[in-house]
Order: C-alpha cells, then structure tokens, then sequence
C-alpha cells in the first residue's frame, strides 16, 4: 500500500473553518447547525472530518490543534457573538 505524503497544513475549507470557529466559541454541534442552517447531523459529520484531518481525538481539541497547525486564531477570524441558549 501507497502512503501519500501530505505536505504543509490540511486544506480546510471555508465551510469547515466556520464550523471550527463556532466550535471554539463554545458552540454544540446543534448550535452550530442552527447558526450555519445546516442539519445537527451534517454539523457532526463536519467535526468529524475536521477532527481527522487535523488529527485530534476529541471535538473540543479542533480549534486548540487548527491554531497550532495554520497559526491561524479561529475566534480572530470570528462570526460574531454566539447568541444564548435561550434565544436572545
């Protein structure tokens, strides 16, 4: 079997790097469906993948790991306020 060199940071697209920055925002994968329109499911899969390509075990290890990766600050970049649970 062929192992492929990957070079560099992992390429992460601008719809995951809106989930990583929510995520570091203290958002739940529900939370970041609501704020992006996007299923709970598809959230989830989004941090899976992330977490992958980025090589963490734990989802709430994405943002820490990506800033260590890209020397990129994921809540710099930001979406703005998270709003609260309640719906303010």
């Amino acid at each position: 079997m062929v192992e492929l060199l990957h070079k560099g940071p992992p390429v992460i697209t601008d719809r995951q790097r809106q989930v990583i920055e929510l995520i570091a925002a203290g958002c739940s994968n529900d939370e970041v469906a609501r704020r992006l329109g996007i299923s709970p499911r598809t959230a989830k899969a989004h941090s899976d993948v992330l977490r992958q390509k980025l090589g963490c075990a734990r989802r709430r290890q994405i943002p820490s790991v990506y800033r260590s990766v890209t020397g990129c600050d994921p809540l710099s970049q930001g979406l703005g306020a998270v709003p609260s649970a309640s719906g303010d």
